[in-house]
């Protein structure tokens, strides 16, 4: 059965996550101070996270978790300003929900993040001597670690080489739906791939202003 993680110091909303996605395996941190190390431990195939927590914010736990692991994260806070957001995305989450959530929106973003996840193609994929498989961007014996969402992105991109692939067509593949995923969050998971695939030395993903995104 999915397993989540739930990181989250408010025993009334962990509780309220447990009851409503009953069809996961549901487990919350218990040791504010070891997040990183209890989800190492737990594997699980998804993380909810809040950013406001004790001793260390999600932030923090994103970037620790981000190190090793490309599981995806879903943010879960009371702020809703764009500025947490945007840092959250940056950091290394792969969506975010705000407070008060509504559980079938989130069960909605749960079940299209754990599809994009996990059945993506392994199949590789090569542009101008780079080797996509995976979640892995290789050249040579150089490698750059892609989260899943960064992935799909970006074999979408090398299925379609030279061609503009437009936001919507990126939107629709990546997220099933794209009323659960604004351009935004795409734009985000763009800016941060490319920072990612620099040390690469791939500089290969043009923007198509006001259309989408190129591989040339």
């Amino acid at each position: 059965m999915t397993k989540i993680f739930i990181v989250e110091d408010d025993a009334a909303i962990v509780k309220q996550l447990t009851s409503a996605l009953e069809e996961y395996t549901m487990v919350a941190v218990q040791n504010f101070r070891s997040v990183r190390q209890e989800i190492e431990s737990e594997a699980p195939d998804l993380i909810l996270m809040d950013i406001t927590l004790p001793y260390f914010n999600g932030f923090y736990w994103t970037t620790e978790i981000r190190r090793k692991a490309t599981t995806p994260i879903i943010f879960l806070s009371s702020a809703d300003d764009e500025m947490n957001q945007v840092m959250a995305m940056n950091m290394g989450a792969d969506d975010y929900v705000t407070k008060p959530f509504s559980v079938e929106l989130l069960k909605a973003k749960i079940n299209a993040l754990l599809r994009r996840t996990y059945s993506f193609s392994q199949a590789q994929l090569t542009f101008n001597g780079f080797v996509l498989e995976g979640t892995e961007l290789k050249k040579g014996t150089a490698k750059v670690e892609l989260t899943p969402t960064e992935a799909k992105l970006l074999r979408i991109l090398f299925e379609h080489p030279n061609q503009t692939v437009a936001k919507d067509t990126l939107l629709g593949r990546l997220w099933e739906s794209d009323e659960y995923m604004d351009a935004n969050a795409l734009q985000v998971n763009i800016a941060r791939m490319r920072r990612k695939l620099s040390a690469l030395g791939f500089d290969h993903i043009g923007t198509v202003r006001g259309v989408g995104y190129v591989l040339a």
